[in-house]
């Protein structure tokens, strides 16, 4: 399933960046490409996903980002298809999130810059709170049973 989800990230590249939209082409933000990679792989509708700010030093609704992870994820390593959590600042909780397409690359929604592919560099690297997989399982389970 990698390949399909590498495929899916890079079909996003030159969305503009929009709070809470999940639309490839028309708008997403980090997470909103994360649920539009899931919605193209899976086949199923993502989960509902909290209310949140776009200012990432916002930390009213900083667990859920890693929440959002440990309940619809699986834990993974590094490698095409699989999903980083970045830390932002000196925030200790993950504030944004991306998708391995290589082993130097990621892709991600940045403001400004909307979806982009780039390198992960060290200082990229460093920031990485976790390395999370798309389940491999039937979507339609997925969608209805989710992980406790």
């Amino acid at each position: 399933m990698s390949a399909e989800i590498v495929a899916a990230a890079r079909g996003w590249v030159g969305t503009p960046y929009r709070h809470r939209a999940a639309l490839r082409g028309v708008g997403c933000d980090c997470l909103g490409l994360l649920v539009g990679v899931w919605r193209e792989v899976t086949g199923a509708e993502p989960p509902l996903l909290p209310n949140y700010r776009a200012e990432w030093r916002d930390l009213s609704h900083a667990a859920e980002l890693q929440g959002l992870a440990e309940r619809w994820l699986v834990p993974g390593v590094p490698g095409p298809g699989a999903v980083l959590l970045f830390r932002m600042g000196a925030a200790a909780l993950p504030r944004h999130c991306g998708i391995m397409v290589t082993d130097g690359r990621f892709v991600h929604a940045q403001e400004r810059l909307g979806v982009v592919e780039g390198a992960l560099s060290e200082g990229w690297r460093k920031r990485v709170a976790g390395v999370w997989e798309f389940p491999e399982s039937d979507p339609e389970t997925i969608h209805r049973h989710p992980r406790a």
